[in-house]
């Protein structure tokens, strides 16, 4: 029996300067009884199939994020991760993941590393990206980390402008920028088949290899 091949993904949330603009959120906000269906979800899993194992881990306070916090989490999981693991960050979840692997040496291979929709600095629209979350000016372990790297960003995201897409590209010299025209702004989409195309691409080439 073959071992399953580790997905791990990290969604996104929200930070804040202080209590005050947190509370303001909190009583402002839209609110909804629908279900959101997201492609990190069933989708994910129906469609990379049996031999993948999906594993989306609750980061703290998403909603009030703090980067300390979250890295604290994310690290209790290193012991029951396996090589030639897959990561997924999502918005907050992509910038954590590019601040950790440009800053920290991952203990397990990475396969791949998909970055989708990362903010690269504080230049955001409608919120702030602040609690810790700013990357160093060299990010060229992020690289060294993953053998393969994918940003991947929208040019209808009404959250993270495209222009931050360039300020990944001019630090990143061998990573794979991809941009879409339209992913329903900030990637609220149900379905990514693209995602799961490269991410099945990227395992098949790396079983020739070897």
């Amino acid at each position: 029996m073959k071992e399953k091949i580790q997905v791990f993904i990290i969604r996104g949330g929200m930070t804040f300067k202080s209590k005050k603009d947190y509370l303001h959120f909190l009583k402002n906000r839209k609110i909804s009884i629908e279900e959101r269906i997201h492609w990190s979800d069933d989708f994910l899993k129906k469609n990379l199939g049996r031999n993948f194992e999906i594993i989306k881990p609750r980061m703290p306070l998403l909603d009030n994020a703090k980067y300390e916090e979250w890295k604290i989490h994310f690290e209790r999981y290193f012991s029951k991760l396996k090589d030639n693991i897959i990561l997924i960050g999502s918005s907050l979840g992509g910038i954590f993941l590019a601040k950790y692997l440009s800053e920290n040496k991952f203990p397990k291979k990475i396969l791949s590393t998909y970055l989708i929709c990362p903010p690269y600095d504080n230049t955001l629209s409608e919120e702030d990206l602040v609690g810790g979350f700013k990357l160093k000016s060299d990010l060229s372990l992020l690289e060294k980390n993953s053998k393969n790297l994918y940003l991947m960003f929208s040019k209808d995201d009404d959250v993270i402008h495209i222009s931050h897409a360039e300020k990944f590209r001019k630090k990143l010299k061998n990573a794979n920028i991809i941009i879409y025209e339209n992913k329903n702004g900030h990637f609220n989409i149900s379905e990514f088949p693209e995602i799961v195309k490269m991410i099945k691409s990227d395992v098949k080439m790396d079983r020739k290899i070897v």
